[in-house]
């Protein structure tokens, strides 16, 4: 199938990665030839890919998106499998960090979470392939196109992928206020580990929640009693990168 990428970084971060095949590169008529731009047409070109200028009015036809004067059409996302993220982690000699998204559904939170996945060097994302959002063009653009850089797995039950990571001595972490939960900041996440955030309003669900080891919760002093998921579990995923280094150089030292 043929998938339309919008937006400037969604459709560069595409390019560069080179895992979808892209087949045409769109740019309105007028649009600023700025530096990211310029390095969009360069890639295009390296790849092969047909340049076409388009009345901006067409690209508008692309619905709410943001295209920013630039789109793509390309082979749909490729997805990876649980055991290729595991494998990957191996193959870089480090411990395991996964995301887990139970039933995630709105774009922009999973292309946020996405994001922040992707710089602090989480190893794949696994997601429920019914009842929740999937990789679409909304995802690549509120990621500015982190996803394309990233393993994600669509599996058919995440309380399965969950026993799978145990199996392979990943320890799971659920995001979740609760009575025996752990501040975030308390808990060890040094080792191998999958944090597993909930959807927006309901949470993790019954079955995830058990099979979870532990659970976290963020420090709540205001009158507002939750977080957007993806600030929540953004939090949590810069403080598994700062407990991972802080690690590190007691190690080296």
């Amino acid at each position: 199938m043929l998938e339309t990428l919008y937006g400037r970084n969604g459709v560069c971060e595409a390019l560069r990665a080179g895992r979808r095949k892209p087949y045409k590169l769109l740019l309105a008529e007028g649009v600023r030839e700025m530096d990211v731009v310029n390095q969009i047409v360069s890639l295009a070109k390296e790849a092969g890919v047909r340049v076409v200028q388009v009345r901006r009015h067409d690209l508008d036809q692309l619905g709410d998106a943001h295209h920013q004067g630039v789109a793509l059409e390309a082979s749909d996302y490729p997805y990876s499998s649980l055991d290729e993220i595991v494998a990957l982690a191996q193959s870089r000699g480090e411990a395991p960090l996964i995301l887990l998204l139970d039933l995630l559904k709105d774009p922009q939170n999973m292309g946020s979470l996405v994001r922040t996945a992707e710089a602090v060097g989480v190893h794949g994302v696994v997601i429920q392939r019914r009842r929740a959002v999937s990789v679409t063009p909304a995802v690549v653009h509120a990621s500015a196109g982190a996803v394309e850089h990233l393993l994600v797995a669509q599996v058919t039950n995440l309380v399965d992928a969950i026993g799978r990571l145990k199996g392979s001595d990943v320890w799971v972490a659920g995001l979740e206020t609760a009575r025996d939960a752990q501040l975030y900041n308390r808990a060890d996440l040094t080792g191998p580990l999958a944090l597993v955030v909930g959807s927006e309003g309901e949470g993790l669900r019954r079955l995830v929640r058990e099979r979870c080891d532990f659970l976290v919760q963020m420090p709540m002093r205001g009158k507002v009693t939750s977080l957007n998921a993806s600030v929540a579990g953004s939090i949590v995923l810069y403080e598994v990168l700062r407990q991972r280094e802080a690690n590190e150089r007691m190690v080296i030292s």
